[in-house]
């Protein structure tokens, strides 16, 4: 979180109000104000706040937190009552940026905050789902089994995004590899053909050198231009990506490019189903659950397919018949909904799915590192064979030509 000054105008006295916010951006300090009746006119990063910016950059792992909600689920479960329970939890945490925010939780708790709500402020290390059970389990009295599960759904999330980035990791190091390797054979091997050839002026070279050739000239003269433009595009995209267009394009990319648009929609259906289960096991009202992982799933185009889930539930409509008619989702997942809509079981038929999907994921990793290898060799050959020809053909038509003798 930041702190930002702000200015705001109180629209029933027409009063100027000078103060600070803590929120985490310009945009959500502006929304907070407005929340509370006032007109935000001047919103500035406060000099204060340079811990809270720098706190951007101490991300707290899921190792973490995994780590703090099987700690508290044993202390509470124990009988410890909460304050005492997170004060311990604190002096075993080894991340300070973490430590930090647990001791603002007992200051809030202290003052007669719940533990969820004060969770709820610090939205970039607890995001909605954990909220949620929490708030849940506050209200039911089972706040260690709601901490437990917990535990359980991040170690599943964390394993199925290592195994996917896993996947994707191999591709990216081989592609780095290609391209440094036709780049070297473009800026230090074609141009000796060049020098070599300017020994016979009345030989023309053919149009595959004289392409690969001017693209070695660019990359050899104007190296800076082309490192500036690639840097520009990398970083719009990662400007765009963070846009709702953006995101929409690239979430939408995810889901149908090949190889990987399979292993994506598997991991999301796993995601959406774990998510899931884990809200009902807790008794988090369906149409709460359906908000919720609609964020959770961490894609814009599923996430609205599962909003207009939401608008037919609250038409009277089945759950799986709401999903039934989304391509996004794959069939399995309506189809298991349904069986446990009609066994009233829908927990425990969540739960076989993501479990399903979660070996699926682990399955298309294996296919995938299996199937780009051979894939990314034949590229590599093509590139190679067509540097290759450049370098050769020219050869070949000076020998046919009699200019040069073997």
């Amino acid at each position: 979180m930041l702190a930002y000054n702000y200015i705001a105008r109180n629209p029933s006295t027409g009063e100027k109000v000078k103060s600070v916010i803590q929120a985490q951006n310009e945009q959500a300090a502006a929304k907070a104000l407005k929340k509370e009746g006032l007109v935000p006119l001047d919103i500035s990063l406060s000099s204060k706040g340079f811990s809270g910016f720098m706190d951007r950059f101490s991300r707290v792992r899921s190792k973490d937190k995994v780590l703090f909600s099987r700690q508290l689920a044993t202390l509470i479960n124990a009988g410890l009552p909460i304050l005492q329970a997170l004060r311990s939890v604190s002096e075993q945490t080894t991340s300070k940026p973490f430590k930090v925010v647990i001791n603002q939780i007992v200051n809030d708790v202290e003052t007669g905050s719940t533990l969820s709500s004060s969770m709820a402020k610090h939205p970039r290390v607890f995001n909605q789902v954990y909220i949620s059970l929490i708030a849940a389990g506050e209200t039911s009295g089972t706040l260690d089994a709601a901490l437990e599960r917990l535990a359980i759904q991040q170690e599943k999330d964390a394993d199925i995004n290592s195994k996917v980035r896993g996947a994707l990791i191999y591709p990216a190091i081989v592609l780095v590899v290609m391209l440094a390797v036709v780049t070297f054979m473009l800026v230090k091997v074609l141009p000796q053909v060049q020098v070599l050839y300017t020994t016979f002026p009345g030989y023309s070279l053919p149009i595959e050198t004289r392409l690969l050739l001017d693209v070695s000239h660019i990359i050899t003269k104007w190296w800076w231009l082309v490192l500036l433009i690639l840097v520009l595009i990398v970083v719009f995209a990662s400007r765009w990506s963070k846009t709702d267009s953006g995101g929409r394009f690239f979430d939408n990319l995810k889901l149908h490019l090949w190889p990987i648009g399979p292993l994506f929609k598997k991991m999301y259906m796993a995601r959406f189903a774990r998510t899931a289960s884990t809200l009902v096991a807790s008794g988090v009202p369906i149409i709460r659950v359906l908000e919720i992982t609609s964020d959770a799933v961490d894609n814009v185009v599923i996430g609205d397919a599962i909003k207009r889930a939401i608008e037919k539930v609250k038409g009277g409509k089945a759950l799986s018949d709401s999903l039934q008619s989304e391509s996004t989702f794959l069939v399995l997942v309506p189809n298991m909904l349904r069986i446990g809509e009609q066994s009233g079981s829908v927990e425990q038929m969540l739960s076989k799915c993501a479990d399903y999907y979660e070996k699926e994921v682990e399955e298309a990793v294996k296919n995938i590192s299996t199937l780009i290898e051979p894939v990314m060799m034949v590229i590599l050959g093509i590139m190679a064979l067509i540097i290759v020809a450049a370098v050769l053909l020219p050869i070949y038509g000076l020998a046919g030509s009699g200019d040069i003798q073997f």
